[in-house]
């Protein structure tokens, strides 16, 4: 798997974090001297109180692999698959408003997502299906919002993400920008397991939930068994790995990448 590298040599400086600097402390005041306390009767003035120090400004996050990455301006050096796996196992959907003894995990719903994708077009390449599993990746350091929070918040929020998934293709050699017929899929398939995760899990009713999804996706048995009970986040994160390696190896390789459209 190639990683693209030019032009990000320079991310891998320690300098490249963006810190805000102290400002100077104030110089201290000195006492009055004697004399001029026995000039002035007055009552002593009172100290200037000192201003408080500047916090410096932190925008990057401390991996578990070590890494640190800059969520304003992610370098493609900075991000692991075994940290994005980590985290989305983690990371709830439905604000953890799931039944089960787990949460259903961004972890798990990428690869529900992923499987409703093949499931959609058999045919769909090994590349396609990596940034169809890949598609929520950012949410394993700023977090999975609600829709409607997300349309409170406005387009800083979609910003941040937007850079942090360009920075995540980047780094497992995919295109910064899917083609428009994927990013249509992954919204379709995405919407199909909002679908299914909102009534098997999240307590919505068949009516409200094709009011905010759409139609009821057909399913095979075997997704249904397989992807719609919460895992442990152990579970979840192992499986996300395992098939993030089986698609990333499969579409490294000449002899067995498959280049057919959608």
């Amino acid at each position: 798997m190639r990683l693209f590298t030019s032009a990000l040599a320079n991310d891998q400086q320690e300098g490249s974090l963006v810190i805000m600097p102290r400002l100077p402390l104030p110089p201290s005041p000195r006492p009055p001297s004697h004399r001029a306390a026995e000039a002035t009767p007055t009552s002593p003035r009172k100290p200037a109180a000192a201003k408080p120090r500047a916090v410096s400004a932190r925008a990057w996050q401390r991996m578990l692999s070590g890494r640190r990455l800059d969520l304003l301006d992610p370098s493609a050096l900075d991000i692991e698959i075994e940290d994005i796996a980590h985290g989305l196992a983690r990371v709830a959907r439905w604000n953890g408003q799931t039944s089960g003894a787990h949460i259903f995990s961004v972890a798990q719903h990428s690869l529900l997502v992923e499987a409703l994708a093949r499931a959609r077009v058999p045919r769909l390449d090994r590349t396609r299906r990596l940034a169809v599993l890949l598609h929520d990746a950012p949410e394993y350091v700023i977090g999975d919002m609600i829709s409607p929070f997300k349309g409170v918040i406005g387009d800083a929020y979609k910003a941040v993400e937007r850079r942090l998934l360009a920075a995540i293709h980047r780094r497992f050699g995919l295109p910064i920008h899917s083609a428009p017929e994927l990013e249509k899929l992954i919204k379709i398939a995405d919407r199909e397991a909002a679908y299914l995760e909102a009534t098997r899990l999240a307590g919505f009713g068949a009516a409200e939930a094709r009011r905010f999804f759409g139609r009821p996706p057909v399913i095979s048995a075997a997704i249904e068994h397989d992807y719609l009970k919460p895992w442990p986040a152990e579970t979840a994160q192992a499986r996300y790995l395992e098939r993030f390696r089986k698609l990333a190896e499969e579409s490294a390789s000449p002899s067995r990448r498959d280049h057919r459209p959608l």
